[in-house]
């Protein structure tokens, strides 16, 4: 279909207002998160209800035309990133809570509500939405689905796919699905678990038009402990040491002291400048609860090196330590000019080896780097800091990235944790998976997107990119991936 066409088509389906062919309006939609890779799409579709977005996806599917799916645009990874050869569909304009049901915890909304904004809707109930991402103040509900966001208190309260009850998404037929059910158990009896198939998969099978959450009651009392360890090692194996004591905290996260540095100027949580890195513990529930096991974190803490703890004494200090945790994207972009976000999950027992391959990274490639993780489930986030005005250090930077995510392999751990693959990791896929497991992941692909129409080019690698991919490695004195791709 010529361009002219198709557009005119487009201008059946929705208003004026909600196509954008400009180059300047298009502008804003050339990247997510992941700003160092950019481009325009075709167009820019930006529907107000979901009868609208099916319509699009429907006139896509008839003539063809590859869609990308967007919410907030602050992904991480690139899933969002435009192809100019396809239409951009942002659920932006979807941002209604449809139905709340405070005795059975649950809230019905679209796809373009905020993270936080359900859990400002609930909290009249006593409720809250538990996934917390950092960017939960601006990321969308639709986008964590994709991504299958978690939070600081995942840990404890599970991610995305924990806290959904029941999707609507949109086929590239333009077909209407419902998955998962309003009751307890989602996967109906004796089927296959099409929510979590779903939730996690970047745009790649469908499009959600709603989601069902799951809301957790406000817990009576929360407080968080802040330990400091004299070594970024120690403070790993705290971690370790907190579980294996049998204890699950609602947040347990890690900052080295190149963060907390970079934070403490920011927004100045009270951290401790003086430690090589900081632990941050919370206990919630009732108030003997948090009493018994902020004791017990203590003591765990104690043995396992800490030089200092402080306990938050009120509400106000325990949501200046958190923020000070969900501020430290930010506070790094205050001391470089750019700095490239990695996202890779290990077993927690290898924290200390990883973190200190990082560091020897560091050394390697010349670039500072600050970690700051969810550490409680090993999910990793490194913030390697570079000057994309400076030959070579962008490059440097993706090499340094790519054996971040290699290393995590290596351990026993994912390539990904909450960021997803996007075009970020997509690479590191050929790493992780075997040749035989990529095509049973195009063969998913195929039974919901018959022509590959969803975000092309995300997420799953062909087997012709591994090749090259393994073949460029081999140059660089590393080994093929697997042999057989070898042939391709």
């Amino acid at each position: 279909m010529q361009a002219a066409n198709f557009f005119e088509a487009l201008s059946n389906v929705l208003p004026p207002d909600c196509i954008k062919t400009a180059a300047e309006d298009m502008r804003p939609y050339e990247c997510d998160g992941l700003s160092m890779y950019r481009a325009l799409p075709k167009c820019v579709a930006l529907p107000e209800n979901e009868a609208q977005l099916a319509a699009v996806v429907k006139l896509c599917h008839a003539h063809r035309i590859p869609i990308v799916a967007r919410g907030a645009g602050t992904g991480l990874s690139g899933g969002a990133m435009p192809d100019p050869n396809a239409l951009l569909l942002s659920t932006a304009k979807m941002m209604r809570i449809l139905d709340v049901d405070p005795l059975a915890c649950t809230a019905r909304v679209q796809p373009g509500v905020r993270n936080l904004a359900i859990s400002e809707a609930v909290a009249v109930h006593g409720l809250y939405y538990a996934p917390d991402p950092s960017s939960q103040i601006a990321c969308t509900i639709g986008g964590n689905v994709a991504e299958n966001s978690g939070g600081v208190h995942c840990l404890k309260y599970g991610l995305t796919v924990h806290n959904v009850r029941k999707l609507r998404v949109v086929l590239m037929t333009g077909e209407i699905i419902e998955v998962g059910s309003d009751s307890l158990d989602s996967v109906a009896p004796g089927g296959y678990d099409v929510l979590a198939l779903m939730i996690g998969s970047e745009g790649l099978l469908g499009i959600v038009t709603e989601v069902t959450v799951k809301l957790t009651p406000k817990p009576q009392l929360a407080q968080v402990a802040m330990a400091s360890f004299a070594s970024v090692e120690a403070a790993g194996a705290a971690v370790g040491a907190i579980i294996a004591a049998g204890i699950i905290p609602g947040g347990l996260e890690m900052m080295d002291r190149i963060a907390t540095e970079a934070v403490e100027g920011f927004v100045h949580a009270g951290y401790d400048l003086t430690a090589e890195a900081i632990l941050l513990c919370e206990s919630d529930g009732t108030p003997e609860e948090v009493a018994d096991e902020i004791a017990r974190v203590s003591d765990v803490l104690r043995q396992a090196g800490a030089t200092d703890i402080k306990v938050s004494q009120n509400e106000a200090e325990r949501l200046r330590y958190w923020s000070g945790r969900k501020n430290a994207f930010p506070a790094t972009g205050r001391i470089s000019p750019d700095y490239y976000c990695m996202d890779g999950t290990i077993p927690r027992k290898e924290l200390p080896r990883v973190l200190n391959e990082i560091a020897r990274l560091s050394g390697k490639y010349g670039l500072r780097c600050a970690n700051v993780f969810h550490a409680g489930d090993g999910n990793l986030h490194p913030l390697i800091m570079f000057d994309a005005n400076v030959p070579g250090e962008l490059e440097r930077a993706e090499e340094f990235g790519a054996e971040v995510l290699e290393l995590c392999v290596e351990v026993g751990g994912t390539i990904t944790g909450e960021h997803g693959v996007g075009i970020e990791k997509i690479n590191q896929m050929c790493v992780q998976f075997s040749p035989k497991e990529l095509t049973r992941m195009h063969e998913i692909k195929h039974a919901f997107d018959e022509h590959t129409l969803l975000n092309p080019g995300k997420a799953v690698p062909t087997l012709h990119r591994c090749a090259e991919f393994g073949k460029m490695r081999v140059t660089r004195g590393k080994p093929m991936p697997f042999a057989e791709l070898e042939r391709f």
